[in-house]
């Protein structure tokens, strides 16, 4: 997560969207930069609502604008199958070698599922809270030069950005059954996907 006080910006870090890189190129200019623990870093919308979002109003009498970046459904849950298939996971419950994607994603419809498919729902991270804390920016983590564009032209900044914490490149392709079954479960991330 990142804070831009002047600009009353919280730069919400949605996990496989390639926020690290984001952070790193306005490190210098963030005004709060939350590396660690994981569950702050990538808070989701609810958990910004109920303890940053309260610190702004409360202590700083700041109304902040949140902003986030969304992958396509299938290519997100593919990020997560190729970083989990890195050599540090080897041997552990989260490791996703020796499965294929198709079963990977088996596993995350499951009802109960298995600690290497449990990474949640970018719909579910960026969802409405009652109280109408919604994510005012939205934007396609396959359309970087739109976030770049504003980004820019909000902090008066040139950005630059390198690529980091990149997966090994793996075939993605999903069986027409399980996709279906995925577009059905999880219908919600795929309309917001295509709402943007």
């Amino acid at each position: 997560m990142l804070v831009f006080f002047k600009e009353k910006l919280v730069f919400l870090a949605v996990p496989k969207t390639g926020t690290t890189a984001f952070q790193t190129a306005l490190a210098d200019r963030a005004d709060i930069i939350i590396r660690d623990p994981p569950e702050l870093k990538h808070a989701p919308l609810y958990r910004y609502n109920r303890f940053f979002r309260p610190m702004f109003e409360r202590v700083c009498n700041a109304e902040m604008e949140t902003l986030a970046l969304m992958r396509e459904p299938i290519s997100w849950l593919g990020s997560w199958y190729r970083y989990r298939r890195r050599p540090f996971t080897i041997g552990k419950t989260n490791s996703t070698h020796d499965i294929s994607f198709d079963d990977f994603v088996q596993a995350y419809l499951a009802p109960t599922q298995p600690g290497f498919a449990n990474i949640g729902s970018q719909a579910k991270f960026l969802e409405p809270q009652h109280n109408g804390t919604a994510v005012t920016h939205l934007f396609r983590y396959e359309q970087p030069d739109q976030l770049r564009t504003f980004l820019e032209d909000r902090l008066g900044v040139s950005l630059r950005l390198e690529r980091e914490n990149v997966s090994p490149q793996l075939d993605l392709t999903l069986s027409p059954a399980i996709e279906d079954r995925y577009r059905r479960k999880y219908d919600a991330d795929f309309a917001l996907y295509d709402s943007i």
